[in-house]
């Protein structure tokens, strides 16, 4: 009887130890299952805010009418749960103008138009025509940018490879306007719009830039802006001047010649189109193929692509934002917000204004001139001479 009782006791304890071990397991088993789960949450949560849309924009004024309503827009067009606006990212294209909308063209005349007087005038003027130096020092304040002005654009370049003009207009960038106070041309971008331009990158948009400057000045210009991080060099689309391989300038097809290992591509002085008005809507449709959702002007020349930004037919929520140049502190506007911004509500655009949205505008240190242009003047022929 002895022996039963202790056999019984053993398996009793050999039982209980099989039901520790087992509870053991299950406790270990529930414990791994919480540990995973509560990962799977913070990782669930990471991804959350990860997608969820970024808000600092902190360039803006407090308040901000503009971008408060495209912080709302870019909200709901990317939250998957609001099926009736949600864009997925391959459709959320944004398309900006740069000159006066992105970067500055308010002083006596921006980027390109400069570049041509400097490069005519002071820079090479030994190689271009005096026609091309009397075009140069007639340019003042309030010309046209016009296909005209573009074509003269071209022929000063005439000769050039692109790689040699591109790192022209890199070098260009590097001097500084008489507009404003330690401002080299390449600082000339607006710190909201470039801050605007990362906002919406980092919310799953592709950003073109549809530009009236030629394009390799264009792309140049961005390659070495705040804003080359967001925007890739076939996003960038302006107006083309002619190019071709040396010897074949007079070629009336491309397609009478190759091109072979080693060959230079130049630019041959002639001029195809310019990128304004109905042209850029015509080079949207060309070269991205599909309605952008997004447009961002600062003129007459910008409501074609702001128009077809917003057509009726655009299969997605779209907006249209306009620039005015109204801040004669900061910046040489001289625009009436008032006037302005009823013509482009009544047009269908939100008008931006830089004297009361812009919080800031330009870079620590740079400041307005007392004066907004110094006038171009023809070289001395002795000063062509030493060029030579």
């Amino acid at each position: 009887m002895k022996n039963e009782k202790n056999e019984s006791e053993n398996e009793q304890s050999v039982q209980d130890k099989d039901t520790k071990i087992v509870k053991g397991i299950i406790l270990g088993i529930v414990l791994v299952m919480i540990v995973v789960a509560a990962v799977i949450s913070i990782n669930r949560k990471n991804n959350q805010a990860a997608q969820a849309p970024q808000t600092a924009i902190t360039y803006w004024s407090e308040g901000s009418e503009a971008a408060e309503s495209l912080k709302a827009f870019v909200e709901k067009v990317t939250n998957p749960s609001d099926e009736a606006n949600f864009i997925p990212e391959k459709d959320r294209i944004a398309v900006f103008d740069m000159d006066g909308t992105l970067a500055c063209e308010t002083y006596y005349t921006y980027y390109d138009t400069m570049m041509f007087i400097e490069y005519c005038l002071y820079d090479h003027p030994e190689r271009v025509s005096d026609e091309l130096k009397e075009v140069a020092a007639a340019i003042q304040p309030g010309y046209t940018a016009d296909e005209t002005l573009a074509r003269n654009f071209a022929k000063a370049y005439a000769g050039m490879t692109v790689e040699e003009f591109y790192d022209y207009v890199v070098e260009f960038g590097q001097k500084k306007t008489n507009s404003f106070e330690n401002m080299r041309y390449i600082d000339n971008f607006y710190l909201p719009m470039v801050e605007l331009v990362k906002y919406l990158y980092e919310n799953g948009f592709t950003i073109y830039v549809i530009s009236g400057t030629e394009r390799t000045t264009t792309r140049a210009i961005v390659a070495n802006s705040p804003i080359a991080e967001y925007v890739t060099m076939d996003h960038v689309i302006g107006t083309d001047f002619e190019v071709k391989q040396p010897g074949y300038e007079n070629e009336p097809s491309n397609m009478n010649y190759k091109y072979e290992n080693g060959d230079e591509l130049v630019l041959t002085g002639g001029f195809i189109q310019k990128n304004l008005n109905a042209n850029k809507s015509l080079y949207i449709q060309r070269e991205i193929g599909q309605r952008p959702v997004l447009a961002f002007g600062n003129s007459g020349s910008d409501t074609s692509m702001m128009n077809y930004t917003i057509d009726s037919r655009n299969p997605y929520p779209c907006q249209a934002y306009m620039i005015i140049a109204d801040d004669d502190v900061r910046e040489w506007g001289t625009q009436d917000y008032e006037t302005k911004s009823a013509d482009y509500k009544e047009k269908g655009f939100i008008p931006i204004s830089m004297k009361n949205d812009f919080a800031k505008i330009y870079q620590d240190g740079i400041t307005k001139a007392k004066e907004q242009y110094v006038p171009a003047v023809l070289p001395a022929d002795n000063e062509l001479d030493n060029a030579a």
